[in-house]
């Protein structure tokens, strides 16, 4: 079977782990904030902020920007549910704007006659997620200014993203986002097996997050109440988690860094490869934003069902069948039944809801040969044709 997605680790990925297990430090040692530094570096943001997922580092995100129970929070309904569940985990209510049916993204003009709707009716959201579906930055220049219009803070679920590009500047740089979530799951561009970051320009918001990571502990003595009882005191100030990345998780995340631009340009020649190899067949590619630079973490088609004599069900299924692990990026999450169980239904996000009915995200990965890319356009061209 090819995967849809795998990490790719080398000699010096394994080296750097094993140096870790041999030193004195397996959590909370030097690692973390050098893995922390190489992020800075890589993304050009202030601050980062190395957390054990990409949920947890949503979670903490809205709680730094004080989301509670009489916020709203709003995202993309095409997002795997994280997205969308760290604002229930901070008591808030959550809504969806529907994406573009070309980048498969948040739209900013569908999002702004929601936020005209809802200040009339005094529902604006306290925070918006736009997420960068398969690698491709969201428009954030237009959410960016929306946000300064209607005054919502902004985190950039950028879990796809990490490499990729937005108007030549890193994504994680903040620019037009309060805070930005990395995502290093191993199908990821760049992997510490678990783990996720929360990038961010804003000192109080990073320190915010670095006391959430760890049940909300300082042995800081210029943020305690009271004084020290010496060198051993510590003192608890917020509610927080634990939510720490192991010194494992940050060697290879060091090692995997060195390989990021290495990475990205593979996936692209594979994207590029994919383009013109599928042009002749019944569906339609992933379409790029000219100001925007992919990191392709995904390559989703969408299968012009109308041309094809089988249906979205019998194609998957039959290249599922002949070894192409293909998967689909996402079910909408307001078809879940949870968010059904809220009063999400079928029909209120149209495009997101075509979009589901047609997609199939075909293998991309580092070690992804040409010979595999032929059989999977081979395959795919026996079925659809």
């Amino acid at each position: 079977m090819i995967p849809y997605g795998k990490q790719a680790i080398s000699q010096s990925d394994i080296d750097a782990v094993l140096e870790v297990l041999n030193s004195d430090f397996l959590t909370q040692g030097p690692k973390v904030p050098a893995f922390e530094a190489a992020l800075v570096n890589s993304s050009q943001a202030s601050y980062a902020v190395a957390v054990n997922s990409a949920t947890s580092a949503l979670h903490i995100a809205c709680l730094a920007l004080g989301v509670g129970p009489s916020d709203w929070v709003w995202t993309s309904p095409i997002t795997f549910v994280a997205s969308a569940n760290c604002a229930l985990y901070c008591g808030a209510k959550v809504d969806f704007v529907d994406i573009s049916p070309s980048s498969y993204n948040m739209c900013p003009k569908l999002l702004e006659k929601k936020l005209i709707v809802a200040r009339e009716n005094g529902t604006l959201p306290k925070v918006v997620i736009p997420v960068h579906l398969a690698g491709q930055s969201c428009d954030m220049q237009a959410i960016h200014a929306l946000s300064m219009r209607f005054g919502f803070k902004i985190i950039e679920d950028a879990s796809h993203a990490i490499g990729g590009r937005y108007l030549n500047k890193p994504v994680g740089s903040c620019i037009y986002s309060d805070i930005t979530v990395f995502s290093f799951h191993p199908v990821k561009i760049v992997t510490t097996a678990e783990g996720g970051a929360v990038l961010t320009n804003s000192v109080l918001l990073a320190d915010k997050m670095r006391l959430l990571r760890s049940h909300g502990i300082t042995r800081e003595p210029e943020n305690m109440r009271g004084d020290s009882d010496g060198p051993w005191y510590y003192e608890q100030i917020a509610l927080g988690f634990n939510y720490r990345m192991t010194e494992l998780q940050a060697a290879l995340g060091i090692s995997q860094l060195n390989r990021l631009e290495e990475f990205v340009a593979r996936r692209h020649y594979l994207a590029n490869r994919y383009h013109s190899l599928l042009t002749h067949l019944p569906l339609s590619l992933p379409h790029q934003h000219p100001d925007a630079y992919s990191a392709w973490h995904l390559y989703i088609i969408q299968l012009d069902l109308s041309q094809i004599t089988k249906t979205h069900l019998q194609v998957f299924s039959e290249l599922r069948s002949q070894g192409i692990g293909v998967n689909l990026h996402y079910i909408p999450v307001h078809l879940q039944p949870y968010y059904q169980d809220m009063g999400f239904k079928k029909g209120d996000f149209s495009h997101a809801e075509h979009y589901y009915q047609h997609a199939i995200s075909l293998p991309i990965f580092f070690g992804m040969t040409d010979e595999m890319q032929d059989k999977i356009v081979n395959v795919l061209s026996d079925i659809v044709e």
